[in-house]
C-alpha cells in the first residue's frame, strides 16, 4: 500500500513539474487543436455557471412554487381510472 501511495506522489510531482515547466516557458499549449479544445472548455464552464445562475436568480427572487398539481376527479374510493372507460 506504501508503494502505491509512492506512485501516485511521483506521479502527482512530475506532472506539477510539468506544468511549472510550461508555465515559466510561456508555452502553454502546444498546437492550436489545444488551444481551441481549452476554449472550448471555457466556454462550458460559462454556460454552466450562467445557468447556475439564472436558477439561483429565479429561486432567490420568485420563490421556488410548488409544482402545479393535475386536477383529478375524486371519488370516495379514490381515482377513476379512465383507461378503462369504453
Amino acid at each position: 500500500m506504501a508503494s502505491l501511495t509512492e506512485d501516485v506522489e511521483q506521479e502527482l510531482s512530475a506532472t506539477a513539474q510539468q506544468v511549472l515547466g510550461k508555465l515559466w516557458s510561456h508555452q502553454l499549449f502546444q498546437s492550436e487543436w489545444d488551444t481551441s479544445a481549452f476554449i472550448i472548455f471555457l466556454i462550458f464552464l460559462g454556460v454552466v455557471a450562467l445557468l447556475l445562475l439564472a436558477v439561483c436568480i429565479h429561486c432567490c427572487c420568485c420563490g421556488c412554487p410548488k409544482p402545479l398539481s393535475r386536477s383529478r376527479k375524486k371519488h370516495a374510493g379514490g381515482f377513476d381510472n379512465l383507461a378503462l372507460e369504453p
